[in-house]
């Protein structure tokens, strides 16, 4: 997990806030801001900058990620590739209809071109690490999508760091993008409509509860025995559940807030009762979801999705252990590997 060599493409701009513009000498600087960041101001899906503004930041880079394809799902999810110089990254657009006639969007998005985590049974992992996105380009990402797909306001946008790479391997860059996701003077968002997935880096989990603008927490579980973990998820050598469970415990949480545990179901592997039992456990300690994700088929791993029945039967098996919130996620996006696990592109 040692960091890849800075290679950060020409996106750079996007990630800095009004402070740092004004520090750099850029006219202007929360208007600039608020041109580079409100879709809605642009103009021909380009922020429109004076002139001065616009010599001091193209030698930063203003060059937005390019949506190079668009694959629509039947379920009204959308695949997207964006380019970063010749390097490409996925993002998953994903609007849900709610009353009178407006919609919500939930956008995944990535933060870093590959992984270096090296799951089993994600295809992400099959890429391997090629770098970290910079702030810029995770801000840029969130913006080139926006402005070409919508929503229409910021207040219908929610984001979750559950694309490509692993968000805390990458937590500079993110947590900046993040700063300037939630400025006032940008897009505004509320840092509880933001939720980062890890696969359970301890260290990085303890900074993540430490900060001011700190967004909600997902963690991707898998497994409840170190065994098991350990082969499905590498990260589980170095931090073992029981440390895993410790950092959570105590996590930072404020009021009515939960941790989010994300468990892929794996036909076989770990979806049995005494699982059900042990997950329960792990999860007793602290304030939490269980979300429960029947495993996305792909070419690039051997597992098999649960049956209906086996996925049912875990959840009742969860609930008749403890009370606890319990769902069962249904990935959008499937017939144009778009569902969790799912995304990669070779040669990135």
């Amino acid at each position: 997990m040692s960091p890849a060599p800075t290679r950060w493409a020409r996106a750079l701009a996007f990630g800095l806030l009004p402070e740092q513009l004004a520090e750099l000498g850029v006219p202007a600087a929360e208007a600039t801001f608020e041109r580079l960041q409100r879709p809605w101001l642009w103009r021909d899906a380009e922020p429109q900058l004076s002139r001065g503004a616009s010599a001091k930041l193209s030698e930063l880079g203003l060059e937005l990620p390019r949506i190079a394809e668009r694959h629509a799902s039947v379920d009204g999810s959308c695949k997207l590739l964006l380019a970063l110089g010749e390097q490409r990254i996925e993002a998953v657009h994903m609007p849900r209809a709610i009353a009178y006639g407006r919609e919500r969007v939930t956008l995944c998005i990535s933060s870093q071109v590959g992984c270096a985590m090296g799951c089993t049974f994600c295809a992400t992992a099959s890429m391997g690490f090629h770098r970290h996105l910079s702030a810029g380009e995770i801000v840029g990402q969130v913006l080139s999508v926006v402005a070409a797909l919508g929503p229409r306001h910021p207040s219908e946008l929610t984001l979750v760091f559950m694309g490509m790479g692993e968000p805390l391997h990458n937590l500079p860059e993110v947590t900046r993008a993040i700063g300037v996701l939630c400025h006032g003077r940008g897009l505004g968002l509320s840092p509880r409509r933001i939720t980062v997935s890890t696969s359970g880096l301890v260290p990085e989990i303890e900074q993540l509860g430490a900060l001011a603008q700190r967004p909600l927490l997902a963690v991707s579980l898998n497994a409840t025995t170190d065994d098991v973990r350990r082969a499905l998820m590498p990260i589980g050598r170095r931090y073992p559940l029981a440390q895993l469970q410790a950092a959570l415990e105590r996590y930072p949480l404020r009021p009515r807030e939960r941790v989010t545990v994300e468990y892929v179901l794996l036909r076989g592997v770990n979806a049995s009762d005494d699982d059900a039992a042990r997950l329960s456990d792990f999860c007793q300690g602290f304030a939490h979801n269980i979300n429960l994700i029947p495993y996305n088929e792909h070419a690039l791993a051997p597992f098999r999705a649960p049956l209906e029945a086996e996925v049912d039967g875990f959840a009742k098996a969860l609930l008749r252990r403890r009370r606890a919130l319990v769902t069962v996620r249904r990935s959008r996006g499937r017939d144009v590997q778009a569902a969790c696990g799912q995304l990669v592109q070779s040669g990135a």
